[in-house]
């Protein structure tokens, strides 16, 4: 793994507090430069102060934007190539798309898609696109996307793949984190495998977060504190998505799914071929993508 990270540069997104924090610090740590987001303008202005007070001469910048709705994804995406531009760069190492969320009750995002499958899936879908050409410019660099262990038995129903007829929060969560995988596998295969970028998903493992204590039933809250008390610290769970994104040697592993430096079989679903390509479809067509030049051409 790459120790001396002084000229690499890295967007993390949900950086304001748990594992993206934990690996916006530790990236920091090692000399990298951040570009944080997160979607409150204040905590985003508190996580910086945080990271700048690790390493005070290093570059540091937090992005406020709301995931759930696309033209902020695509505001977000401006922003950081303005961001990149200001500090002399041209290039991009590494995107991780970590931000995520969980809804019990459906809910649907301005632009009338569910909540969970917009900010887990859609919008890193999104804004991968818009940074690719930035990426690509590097050398070498990565994608990683926190998928997790709930995306075992999850199966996406593409007639209905929202759950808007039946919904169930925790299901609609599993076929997020599988869509990750499926994401990943396709941007793979998209990329070719001669592509200076590579995508992998991690499974960050049972962690002491409070994502599922957000606007959940009383019982459901009990539940899920009971659970994450067994649970490793964001800091733990940080050093899996860390290695992926600075390990050398993985970089032309046929591996896409891995979990503390190592990979992890994933279920028979999140490597089917067929469904990754569908959901790639999908995934354009909701993102208003259809029409637009290919993207995700080999390097």
């Amino acid at each position: 793994m790459e120790t001396d990270l002084l000229n690499k540069t890295f967007v993390v997104t949900g950086a304001t507090s748990g594992i993206g924090q934990a690996v916006a610090a530790a990236l920091a740590q090692r000399g990298a430069g951040i570009i944080g987001t997160g979607r409150s303008p204040e905590r985003c202005r508190q996580a910086e102060a945080r990271l700048r007070a690790l390493r005070p001469a290093g570059s540091i910048n937090y992005l406020a934007a709301d995931l759930s709705v696309q033209s902020e994804v695509h505001r977000l995406a401006d922003e950081v190539m303005e961001t990149l531009n200001a500090r002399g760069l041209a290039h991009l190492d590494g995107l991780v798309n970590n931000a995520g969320t969980f809804t019990y009750w459906l809910a649907l995002t301005p632009d009338g898609i569910e909540t969970q499958w917009a900010v887990n899936h859609l919008a890193p879908f999104l804004l991968t696109a818009r940074l690719l050409g930035a990426l690509q410019a590097a050398p070498r660099a990565r994608v990683v996307t926190v998928s997790s262990d709930s995306h075992y038995g999850s199966h996406i129903d593409w007639q209905d793949p929202q759950l808007r007829r039946r919904y169930n929060g925790l299901r609609a969560y599993g076929n997020t984190k599988l869509a990750n995988i499926l994401f990943t596998l396709e941007l793979n295969r998209r990329l070719g495998t001669q592509s200076s970028v590579r995508a992998f998903a991690a499974d960050p493992g049972l962690v002491k977060t409070d994502i599922g204590l957000k606007g959940t039933p009383a019982v459901v809250n009990w539940v899920w504190k009971l659970r994450r008390s067994g649970g490793i610290t964001p800091e733990e769970s940080a050093r899996g998505i860390v290695f992926l994104l600075t390990e050398p040697s993985i970089h032309d592993s046929a591996e896409i799914y891995w979990k503390d430096g190592h990979p992890k079989r994933a279920s028979r679903a999140a490597l089917d071929e067929q469904a990754a390509a569908r959901l790639w479809a999908l995934s354009e067509q909701m993102c208003g993508m259809k029409n637009e030049e290919p993207a995700y051409a080999s390097a």
